[in-house]
């Protein structure tokens, strides 16, 4: 754990960041925010380029004080660009002053103050039956079982497991096998496979709806997704 918060950037490729509260997924159009005292590990998919961003105690406290993902905007990426860039750390070139490191982050915090959450979150589960149901399912996200069919091979009833991913988890079992392909989509695609064997793979009936359902959730299409990830790797300032 570090004393300080810290925001994590993907300029290329995806993360997911895990904290005891589940998985959060951060593709390249996102910026993810772990406050002080919340133990995580990062995971990278694909050519990533993670940019990570630590936060003083003055500037945190501007933040949400639990683990937060937002949507980030042309500005926020390029002060992330900026502060994270070769020249802060190469003694042979000109660095920013103290003074202008400060101006950058309180840029960085007030775009994120205006900027929208936009979590992409795959919340753990504690129940043992969830956990089992969870597990097949990570396995094989294609997989068109539904609740009423992992339920015999978990041992409950449907509605038993309905019950418990609201409870638990605060969304229906389709809202989270929906958030675990998106999830594995986005790493498969990081990956270089194409939108059609993504689509399959992650059980969609075909491409259409693959891209209606990446869509609605990332903002852009996931041929879009790839070519501007790809695009991003950016020539550092």
């Amino acid at each position: 754990m570090h004393e300080r918060g810290h925001l994590v950037y993907a300029a290329s490729g995806v993360l997911a960041v895990h904290t005891q509260r589940g998985t959060s997924i951060v593709p390249a159009n996102r910026v993810a925010w772990t406050p002080a005292g919340f133990t995580h590990q990062h995971r990278a998919h694909g050519d990533t380029d993670m940019r990570i961003v630590f936060l003083g105690p003055s500037l945190a406290r501007l933040v949400p004080d639990r683990p937060a993902v937002f949507l980030a905007s042309d500005l926020a990426r390029e002060v992330l660009l900026a502060l994270t860039a070769p020249r802060n750390y190469d003694g042979g070139a000109a660095a920013y002053s103290e003074s202008a490191r400060a101006r950058l982050h309180r840029v960085l915090v007030e775009e994120l103050r205006e900027a929208h959450e936009q979590p992409l979150h795959l919340p753990e589960p504690r129940d043992d039956r969830l956990q089992a149901v969870a597990r097949i399912l990570h396995e094989s996200p294609g997989t068109n079982a539904t609740l009423a069919d992992l339920g015999r091979r978990v041992g409950a009833s449907d509605r038993t497991l309905s019950r418990l991913f609201r409870s638990e988890l605060g969304m229906t079992f389709y809202e989270w096998r929906t958030q675990l392909r998106i999830y594995r989509a986005l790493v498969l695609l990081a990956e270089g496979r194409d939108v059609t064997n993504v689509a399959y793979t992650c059980g969609w009936a075909n491409p259409s709806s693959f891209i209606a359902a990446f869509t609605n959730v990332i903002g852009t299409t996931p041929g879009r997704h790839s070519h501007s990830s790809s695009r991003l790797r950016p020539v550092d300032p």
